[in-house]
């Protein structure tokens, strides 16, 4: 049963906002079209493209672009500036959404409805940087978004909604993370509306922690089963995505799917060229269908493979 939120006011909110990448602008666009947004606070401006220039993040250049007033704290830990800024500011409530620091306490105690979170998993499972990979790439077939009062641990603060959803066979991290984004907003906007009178209702102690993706954790171990295979596929979209290394170069995988269940190969054998390629699996099959070699623009599985001489019973890698 969903967790949900009665409205009681739709009296606008002084908010400050916490984010950073462009999954969290839809978010702030919400509040700055029902709230007054007094503060944006993200991730310090990073070097990009070729000439390494400077470069806002998405949440900045948007505040930026409509006169919002922004920081960018390289950190907010004994930060005596910031802390007094965002105290003369004094904020009624703030927003956190995929910003990418930790808290301090002094902080957190600022505004008189604390800090509100949306984080796209059924919490206390998949706390930390990066829940929707993880909860594909383990096979959950249901996640959830929560609105979390923020506190000084990770993932950890009493949850005040929450919004249960089966998980789709073939929702990749994208997809699904922006379907919960979404619904995520709802919630939010419900909760701005009933700060005097929410319910919050705290997490149990132990959780799921999810750490960052690393390169290797797109990386296809063909002695895995079919469904391990998939499910990571989906998990590790677009970054790091997944691959493979055949004859010493890196091969990704942009289109996969499940082959056919049975197969007596060893794992990694070239089952058939035709319409794709079909590759042995732990337990099953798969059938990637677009692939980009390394320096090289994407094309049909197939293309590649013929292109690389590969034959029926060659192993990958």
């Amino acid at each position: 049963m969903n967790e949900t939120i009665s409205t009681h006011s739709n009296q606008p909110r002084r908010v400050a906002f916490f984010g950073s990448p462009a999954w969290a602008v839809p978010v702030l666009e919400a509040l700055y079209q029902q709230h007054q947004v007094v503060l944006v606070v993200t991730q310090p401006d990073k070097p990009a493209g070729r000439g390494l220039k400077l470069t806002p993040c998405p949440v900045a250049a948007w505040a930026e672009a409509r006169g919002l007033r922004v920081e960018k704290p390289a950190r907010l830990r004994k930060n005596l500036e910031f802390t007094e800024l965002f105290r003369e500011i004094a904020p009624e409530v703030a927003v956190t959404a995929a910003y990418g620091k930790i808290l301090p306490a002094e902080l957190l105690a600022i505004p008189r409805f604390g800090f509100l979170n949306l984080h796209p998993s059924d919490l206390p499972k998949y706390r930390g940087p990066a829940p929707v990979q993880w909860t594909l790439i383990h096979g959950e077939t249901e996640t959830a978004v929560c609105i979390m009062q923020t506190d000084v641990g990770m993932d950890t603060g009493p949850v005040v909604a929450r919004w249960r959803t089966p998980v789709g066979p073939d929702e990749t991290a994208v997809e699904l993370s922006n379907r919960l984004r979404d619904k995520g907003i709802e919630l939010l906007l419900e909760a701005l509306a009933d700060l005097e009178h929410l319910q919050p209702q705290p997490q149990p102690a132990l959780g799921t922690h999810t750490p960052m993706l690393q390169k290797d954790d797109g990386k296809i171990v063909w002695e895995r089963s079919a469904d391990e295979i998939y499910n990571r596929h989906r998990g590790v979209q677009p970054w790091p995505g997944s691959w493979f290394e055949h004859r010493g170069r890196r091969v990704k995988v942009l289109q996969m799917s499940r082959g056919p269940l049975e197969q007596i190969l060893e794992p990694g054998t070239v089952l058939h060229i035709a319409d794709g390629l079909m590759v042995a699996a732990g337990q099953g099959s798969l059938l990637l269908k677009e692939v980009q070699p390394e320096g090289k623009k994407p094309m049909p599985a197939a293309d590649w493979a013929r292109g690389a001489r590969l034959r029926v019973g060659d192993r990958l890698g």
